[in-house]
């Protein structure tokens, strides 16, 4: 995987950079040096290669291991749980493990097919949040709900129609389903939940995006 940026660069655990690309152009001595310190292979490129390799890239692209998911069994005794029913911004990923982390949430359950997965955006948008939260990739999301009653934890799904979530008294153990930025929370999904909850809303637009809806509601539920 490659990914870019300066910020990214100083995010990164260095044990999984393969290779680091910078711009002939490249002036930040600060991260020349840590490239140097950490003994990481590095190669000066000309810049316009590097324009078409990846947009904005700041004079550095660095190239990384793929992303390691962790499993339902890396869960030990979290408070609170995220489960994403096939999100697909990346953008509203990075944010919401942004926000997760800034929480101090530590899993995030994600489906492996057709919702967004851990690639160059998603790193990028967390601004190093994903070095401190474990993304957990699972075949089957009622397969893992189940799991997670079976440890004990409360499934709330977010969802319009749902229970205001300032009236609702929450389990110990909760987790907390955030659905599709299109279609919600799949029919599958809500069934398999044992409370639905919402966020009310007053003005014209009757919905938020996912990550907002996220925050709004890991802190009201945290709190």
């Amino acid at each position: 995987m490659r990914v870019c940026g300066k910020n990214v660069f100083n995010e990164l655990n260095y044990k999984i950079v393969r290779k680091v690309l910078i711009s002939d152009t490249f002036k930040d001595k600060e991260i020349i040096n840590k490239i140097k310190e950490n003994k990481l292979k590095y190669i000066v490129t000309d810049s316009k290669i590097m324009d078409r390799m990846m947009a904005h890239n700041q004079g550095i692209i660095i190239e990384i291991d793929d992303f390691s998911y962790g499993t339902i069994d890396d869960i030990k005794d979290d408070n609170l749980i995220l489960l994403l029913d096939h999100l697909e911004d990346p953008h509203n990923f990075g944010a919401i493990i942004r926000t997760c982390e800034a929480k101090g949430i530590k899993s995030i359950i994600i489906p492996k097919d057709r919702g967004v997965t851990v690639n160059e955006t998603v790193m990028k948008t967390s601004s190093g949040a994903l070095n401190h939260v474990n993304i957990i990739m699972v075949t089957n999301l009622v397969n893992a709900i189940n799991k997670l009653k079976d440890k004990g934890y409360f499934i709330y799904a977010a969802d319009m129609d749902g229970k205001n979530y300032h009236d609702v008294d929450y389990a110990d153990k909760v987790v907390l389903i955030i659905g599709n930025e299109g279609n919600g929370i799949s029919k599958i999904i809500k069934n398999n939940s044992d409370e639905i909850i919402s966020i009310p809303m007053k003005g014209v637009v009757n919905s938020l995006n996912a990550s907002v809806a996220a925050a709004i509601l890991i802190y009201g539920i945290g709190d």
